[in-house]
């Protein structure tokens, strides 16, 4: 559904390229790509090519790290809180996507 999705807002005459991680649930022999979107697997154990890998991390060690949850709702509710922190700090998004040796060229 998600590429589905994706690929309903790609303009007509477009294609897209989705990146991916190595994640086993990434790939299933039963996956339907639509013909306007390209798959591309990133190199297994690559994070500095992935940087939401950081926002992650990010939110891990600031907001949701060391922490017991009650329940599922308990883990959703504090991720929302979470990405909600961190979403009114566009500045705080951009700098832990960057990556130095990709504005050296």
């Amino acid at each position: 559904m998600h590429l589905e999705e994706i690929a309903f807002h790609v303009a007509p005459g477009a294609h897209a390229v989705v990146l991916l991680d190595q994640a086993g649930w990434h790939g299933s022999a039963e996956l339907v790509v639509p013909p306007n979107i390209t798959l591309m697997p990133l190199p297994p154990r690559c994070p500095e090519l992935n940087p939401v890998e950081n926002v992650w991390q990010f939110m891990r060690n600031n907001w949701l790290s060391n922490r017991i949850f009650k329940s599922y709702d308990d883990v959703v509710d504090h991720s929302c809180h979470a990405w909600n922190k961190l979403v009114d700090q566009p500045w705080r998004i951009m700098t832990l996507g960057l990556r130095s040796w990709a504005h050296r060229f």
